[in-house]
């Protein structure tokens, strides 16, 4: 692999371990409007909440059930941790711009970034910043722009196939971790890898023709 310019992160799944609370926040929100939660959930992986109230409910009012939502998180997102091997990863990453491409939103990727002490990088963007979530490639081709640097000088850690298929949209190289997803639904990757160290070696080994020893 070509040694990139820029890395550029998804959220949810690759910083965040947020999945338990997240099937929680929605199982509990489905069951209180009759709806199958199973359903829901398939819906749900590196989505846009207004993207999934669309479809999954659009005879109710979006940002009434947005308020609901944001209520049930904040109550269960105490126990959000950052995915293992976050922090050694945004470090080595410091040696080129970086961002962060998420379907969460502004208030709730800072809350969590504050909390956990992961850093917030200069460019982000988020569900509000965008018209057109995941699998769109809009998000990611924003934040190139914002950081100066080709698409296809970047590369973008993924672990939702929403997500895969919204940086290969946007030409970026692509590497999918499979901790919530398995590869066969990664497939359009250039690469899956099984988690965050493994990533870590692989663009310090396109960096320095080594992996980091830290």
């Amino acid at each position: 692999m070509r040694a990139p310019a820029a890395v550029l992160f998804d959220v949810d799944g690759v910083l965040l371990d947020t999945g338990d609370l997240f099937r929680q926040v929605w199982r509990g929100w489905a069951l209180g409007h009759g709806l199958d939660p199973d359903l829901v959930l398939a819906r749900t992986a590196g989505r846009r909440t207004a993207d999934v109230l669309g479809e999954v409910a659009p005879h109710l009012d979006p940002a009434v059930e947005r308020r609901a939502l944001d209520a049930l998180t904040r109550q269960r997102m105490a126990g959000v941790r950052p995915v293992a091997g976050a922090g050694a990863l945004v470090r080595a990453c410091q040696r080129v711009p970086w961002a962060i491409v998420t379907s969460g939103s502004r208030w709730f990727v800072g809350e969590c970034f504050r909390s956990t002490g992961l850093p917030l990088p200069t460019v982000a963007v988020y569900d509000e910043d965008v018209r057109h979530g995941k699998p769109a490639p809009e998000g990611y081709l924003a934040a190139t722009r914002r950081l100066g640097t080709p698409p296809d000088r970047c590369v973008v850690v993924e672990d939702a196939p929403d997500g895969v298929r919204a940086a290969k949209a946007a030409g970026c190289v692509v590497l999918a971790v499979t901790t919530t997803h398995p590869p066969a639904r990664l497939a359009q990757a250039d690469a899956c890898l099984p988690n965050l160290a493994a990533v870590r070696d692989l663009l310090w080994t396109a960096w320095e023709g080594k992996p980091t020893d830290d």
